[in-house]
């Protein structure tokens, strides 16, 4: 290597340009992403508050099929939101060459979509518990109608002065279907819950793997910046030691030249 090549690798910067680094480049695309996807967990944040409020009227006066209907469909469609959140949440852990503001995006939307997943499991909880305690209480007049015994006869008789009349057997059959409807819908809820435990689990595995991954990233960058600023060091040192050389080489020669002038001249005068 001569002394010119040494000269313009010394004139290198010693690190990457701003533009030309991963951790600043601007990602619109990623941006986007995070946008949608915050978007997204406000509007599964005010389906769950929508479904919180309906459940907590199972098993009042205001208990009614329509009640339950539209808390059906609120949780389908909350839902389906969490699912497409899910989704949305998998992309961005996977986006590659991530600064440190866009991995500090990445957590927080996934603390977000694991906070909201939690919340929506215990909403979907309260609802199963709800729903099982009706169907509970609807099972045993329906067991009460169908089956009583001789012992019980004659006390019954005597009740019926103060008690609603017992249900006809149209009555029961429906009541009946009606017990085999709503635990369709607990087994629906449940399974729903199972649903949201396996998105949440993949989410959580991905973000721990997507940490790993950026942690090795940013020490592979700095081990590649603290390799180049050695390796500049080294060429620095480089530098300097030919430049000494060659001001020594360069004395040397002067005083051979004077040597041999003055040899010279006593040569031609003697």
């Amino acid at each position: 290597m001569t002394y010119q090549d040494l000269e313009s690798l010394e004139s290198q910067p010693t690190t990457m340009r701003r533009d030309e680094d991963p951790r600043y480049r601007d990602d619109p695309e990623f941006d986007q992403l995070a946008v949608t996807l915050a978007e997204q967990l406000e509007s599964l944040s005010q389906s769950m508050n929508d479904m919180r409020r309906q459940i907590s009227l199972i098993n009042t006066k205001r208990d009614n099929p329509r009640l339950r209907e539209r808390i059906d469909d609120l949780r389908a469609k909350s839902m389906a939101a969490f699912k497409a959140a899910g989704e949305e949440i998998k992309k961005i852990e996977k986006w590659e060459d991530i600064n440190k503001n866009q991995r500090y995006t990445q957590n927080k939307l996934a603390d977000q979509f694991k906070a909201h997943g939690t919340e929506f499991q215990t909403i979907l909880r309260t609802d199963v518990d709800r729903r099982q305690a009706s169907s509970v209480a609807l099972r045993s007049s329906v067991e009460g109608v169908e089956q009583p015994n001789d012992d019980t006869h004659f006390q019954l008789q005597e009740q019926q002065l103060e008690q609603p009349q017992l249900a006809n057997q149209d009555e029961v059959e429906f009541q009946t279907l009606l017990i085999e409807q709503r635990e369709r819908e607990i087994r629906n809820i449940e399974e729903g819950m199972t649903n949201i435990s396996g998105l949440m689990g993949q989410v959580h595995d991905l973000v721990i793997q997507q940490g790993s991954n950026v942690d090795n990233i940013e020490q592979n960058i700095q081990d590649t910046t603290s390799d180049t600023r050695g390796a500049n060091t080294e060429l620095r040192s480089a530098s300097r030691y030919q430049k000494n050389a060659r001001n020594k080489a360069c004395c040397l020669f002067v005083i051979l030249a004077i040597i041999l002038a003055i040899i010279v001249l006593a040569v031609v005068l003697g």
